[in-house]
């Protein structure tokens, strides 16, 4: 290490970013260089101020503001390191918290090693992932306008004496219900034209992820993930828009800690106690999956939509997925035979999903590997 490199913590908020400064050594100055404004020229401002850009060692937190600050960093020569925030370091009795110390605080842990990168995508990446969790919000917005019209009409006695909820016919028996006040029906007719609206827009987003994934570089990656069973295009689509190249595991295993399937551990001298999962990372990926895993509570067969996303894949892909369906759907069974809760089964089905989705991965190259800037 070089006696002119600099360790610069950036705790960035939506107008500026407080900066401190770490100088090498392990009992380096740490000291405090102020407020800048968060924009591209105060951060030119900044490197120029402080030295050559090959000398800067930045640290920042992953957080509202996105990946500007970073990509703005890397374009100068300045080295920049996005932090998760969850796995920073922090004392117990520390009680104080406030932009300068949190700078300062980046700054020393940087200095020392002990901060954990988070994977920033390329800006095609991060366009896809804007785009899925576009349809995420979407499909939750649509639940919602679901939950409140079945209120409305649990409400006033209106139960649908049919099996199946938000079928054809059970929205039209809605539609054909009529109340005695002006204002009810009002009501009613509101909440219908929400329904309408929100399934309208996540029908929207759906279809252009589906136009827009043949253009995605990771669109190969995509395509094998989904000749897996309960692994739409669109599960795929956000499985690698929010985890990235998945090969940067190095053990399935680490890919399922990522995403927070794995059970918690408490462990002290001979005790040793696991609990639920530890929903640490990707929250997003998470819920993915366990809805793709409730697909294998079917027998294991090759159904006419599995067979057309098969189509064109490699044979060791092929291989994979019918492994993976004859392994989950026969695990499906024996745990519930076990007697085991279906949600817990379903997480367990989920997390060795995911193995089998990163062994498919390590088989496909993407069309352009990006390095992610």
């Amino acid at each position: 290490m070089r006696k002119s490199t600099l360790f610069i913590g950036l705790d960035e908020a939506k107008d500026s970013i407080a900066v401190a400064v770490a100088e090498p050594g392990r009992n380096g100055e740490v000291r405090d260089q102020g407020t800048i404004a968060n924009t591209p020229e105060a951060l030119t401002k900044l490197v120029r101020k402080l030295g050559r850009p090959r000398d800067l060692h930045f640290a920042v937190e992953a957080g509202p503001c996105g990946y500007e600050t970073y990509r703005h960093l890397k374009s100068l020569g300045a080295e920049c390191l996005v932090v998760a925030p969850s796995k920073m370091p922090r004392r117990p009795g520390d009680r104080i918290k406030n932009d300068r110390r949190d700078a300062a605080t980046l700054a020393r842990l940087h200095r020392a090693g002990e901060l954990t990168a988070v994977w920033v995508p390329d800006r095609e990446s991060e366009a896809m992932r804007d785009l899925t969790r576009s349809r995420e919000d979407a499909k939750y917005a649509e639940t919602r306008a679901r939950q409140r019209l079945g209120s409305f009409l649990l409400r006033h006695g209106r139960r649908y004496p049919g099996r199946s909820h938000w079928t054809a016919a059970h929205l039209r028996w809605i539609r054909e219900q009529a109340f005695p006040h002006p204002a009810q029906q009002i009501c009613l007719e509101e909440y219908l034209k929400a329904l309408e609206e929100a399934c309208g827009r996540v029908a929207r987003l759906a279809g252009q992820i589906r136009d827009l994934v043949p253009q995605w570089s990771m669109a190969p990656v995509v395509n094998a993930l989904s000749a897996h069973r309960g692994v739409s295009l669109i599960t795929a689509s956000t499985t690698v828009a929010e985890l990235g190249d998945l090969t940067r595991f190095t053990k399935a295993r680490d890919v399922m800690g990522f995403v927070g399937l794995v059970p918690s551990l408490m462990a002290t001298g001979q005790t040793r106690r696991s609990g639920s999962i530890t929903k640490t990372g990707n929250a997003h990926v998470r819920r993915c999956l366990v809805e793709a895993a409730w697909g294998f509570r079917h027998p294991a067969r090759r159904t006419a939509v599995i067979r057309k996303r098969l189509e064109g894949q490699p044979e060791a892909v092929q291989e994979i997925a019918w492994k993976a369906q004859v392994r989950l759907c026969g695990r499906y069974r024996k745990l519930t035979g076990r007697g085991k809760h279906h949600n817990k089964v379903v997480t367990a089905i989920a997390r060795e999903l995911l193995g089998f989705l990163w062994a498919t991965a390590r088989l496909v190259q993407p069309a352009t590997v990006g390095g992610g800037q």
